[in-house]
């Protein structure tokens, strides 16, 4: 696993989108993006985080 401190560069990758679309890191290029992990699903830990993400999405946008 890589380890990432601020302003490091991200490695290549691709995954879905939310509409199942495939994106990779170089469709991010130029735009503001927020990558998400969580430990693992349907865990009161995760929901917090996502909440928590939701809550202050007004701030980091």
């Amino acid at each position: 696993m890589v380890l990432l401190k601020v302003g490091d560069k991200i490695p290549d990758f691709s995954c879905f989108d939310d509409k199942e679309n495939l994106i990779t890191n170089k469709d991010l290029i130029g735009k503001k993006t927020i990558i998400f992990f969580y430990p693992r699903a349907n865990t009161p830990g995760c929901t917090a985080q996502a909440c928590n993400l939701s809550e202050n999405f007004s701030e980091l946008s």
